[in-house]
């Protein structure tokens, strides 16, 4: 799991110029008009305007001349309200400059002013759980997010996020998978990044039926991300659903997404599986031709197959014989004179065989055997043939067809 970043906290300087603006402001009792009204919190005029210096200083990255400018104010002598206001933005500047400790500490003095509002406390509060997740201290994270939703009204879709990242990251599901549910949930328009940890999730749980319709959104969010749609097509062939696999994956290749080998073998793999193979060898015919898909062995072969399922076995030839040619062992040249009988050209497939006996590391040399005696009996050179029969009933695997191949010969010798 990436790091997750916090959101800017200096964002609140905004709405402390907001506040600032305004030399004083009032508000009624809700409910009883006849009530007195009461004066909010006030900032004296000079406070006012070095708290104002301060908080441009800050936007323009003048870290320095932010803090010169707060020198010039007495603490001792500044209300509980303009007390958490200076805190505030020492905050800020602190964490501007990593210093997530001292803007910690900062805010808890905010707190502890006395200077703000039940709202403005639990805003507090929720910044600094979000310096805990800055610093990836998840479990203190995961317990000041918990304290903050504790007297929150209304929580939003970010903040279950970040309380869902926090136990993730702690590796405890049960927590995260309900806070990560709410935070896709409450949104109208979810953040990519909420509903992969929502996935995530899933597939740690081994649940992708359940997970699936949140894959199939992040395709509905951003369906220019490949990962995406491969992670789509993952899901579908997870769940049996070939069809819908293949098709997830054959629209970011047709939108010429697919730049790696590994997606265009698995895209060739999806439609042998779905009996579609002319396809399968045309997908990896061009990424040969472009360079995307390996020319080893394993490309080569399967290129060949897909020739050959495709029931086209002159295509089928080059490939199957270069990946002989690369390959460790004589195997794929055994494959190639299959390919060659089947055509009936038997000195092809005779030659094909002696260069897989001669290359060795063969898994059935007596099938080899039986193989060069077939192609040698039908290209008209019995008693060549009859010696590779020989050869071959040696093998208790092979030997009764050798036999019947040998009594043959013989009575056709007279």
């Amino acid at each position: 799991m990436r790091r997750v970043s916090s959101p800017v906290i200096r964002c609140f300087a905004a709405l402390l110029l907001g506040a600032l603006a305004v030399p004083s402001a009032f508000a009624q009792r809700a409910g009883d008009r006849n009530e007195e009204e009461r004066a909010a919190p006030m900032i004296g005029e000079q406070t006012g305007r070095i708290l104002n210096e301060a908080i441009e200083l800050l936007n323009m990255d003048d870290y320095a001349g932010a803090r010169a400018a707060l020198q010039d104010l007495r603490i001792d002598r500044l209300s509980p309200y303009e007390r958490s206001r200076v805190e505030q933005i020492l905050s800020n500047l602190d964490y501007a400059e990593e210093k997530y400790d001292s803007a910690r500490e900062h805010l808890r003095l905010a707190l502890e002013s006395g200077g703000l509002n039940e709202q403005e406390a639990s805003q507090v509060r929720f910044q600094i759980a979000q310096l805990f997740v800055a610093e990836e201290r998840w479990a203190e994270a995961a317990e000041s997010l918990e304290e903050w939703f504790a007297t929150a009204q209304n929580p939003n879709s970010a903040a279950y996020y970040l309380l869902a990242v926090s136990y993730y990251q702690l590796n405890d599901l049960d927590r995260a998978f309900p806070a990560a549910q709410k935070a896709v949930e409450l949104a109208d328009q979810p953040q990519a990044s909420w509903v992969e940890l929502l996935v995530a999730i899933y597939i740690d749980r081994d649940e992708y039926e359940e997970a699936l319709p949140y894959v199939e959104r992040l395709v509905e969010l951003q369906p220019k991300n490949k990962q995406h749609w491969l992670r789509l097509s993952s899901f579908y062939q997870e769940v049996e659903r070939f069809g819908d696999a293949l098709a997830s994956i054959q629209i970011p290749y047709n939108a010429g997404m697919l730049s790696e080998d590994s997606e265009y073998m698995r895209l060739a793999d999806l439609l042998m599986f779905n009996e579609i193979p002319y396809r399968a060898a045309t997908v990896l015919e061009k990424g040969l031709e472009e360079g995307v898909v390996n020319e080893d062995a394993d490309a080569y072969e399967k290129l060949a197959n897909s020739w050959i399922a495709a029931r086209d076995f002159d295509r089928a030839i080059p490939p199957l014989e270069r990946a002989a040619q690369l390959s460790d062992d004589g195997d794929l040249y055994v494959r190639l004179a299959e390919v060659h009988v089947q055509r009936e050209d038997w000195q092809a497939a005779a030659a094909a065989l002696e260069n897989g006996l001669e290359k060795g590391g063969l898994s059935d040399e007596g099938d080899a055997q039986i193989l060069m005696g077939v192609a040698l009996y039908s290209d008209g050179r019995p008693q060549e043939a009859l010696e590779w029969f020989q050869r071959a009933r040696r093998s208790d695997a092979h030997r009764d067809v050798a036999n019947q191949y040998i009594k043959l010969i013989e009575s056709e010798a007279g």
